[in-house]
């Protein structure tokens, strides 16, 4: 099964994703009932962005990670079953 990144991996951007969710996750729940600064505007992020962050971006967020990770199970799975098949073709032919 596909592991969960603990932290953003550069050979792996699916990672950032994760990495980002994660983090987001942390700042929502951390500036709860507190306005979110954002240094490239001057007004902070504050309830109604706030909601429209957990109600819109996060579900959309999660969504696309698990759709990665049905992806690269599918791909697992399908290695698997021809593992098999590849170390048969490997063998070699007994002679009597």
């Amino acid at each position: 099964m596909v592991t969960t990144a603990l932290r953003y991996a550069p050979e792996d951007p699916f990672s950032l994703l994760e990495s980002c969710q994660r983090t987001l996750e942390w700042i929502l729940y951390n500036h709860r009932h507190q306005p979110i600064p954002r240094c490239w505007i001057d007004h902070p992020y504050g309830e109604e962005e706030i909601t429209l962050l957990e109600e819109e971006l996060m579900p959309v967020l999660s969504k696309l990670l698990r759709r990665i990770e049905e992806i690269d199970t599918a791909l697992e799975t399908q290695q698997q079953a021809q593992l098999p098949s590849a170390a048969q073709a490997q063998e070699p032919v007994l002679q009597r």
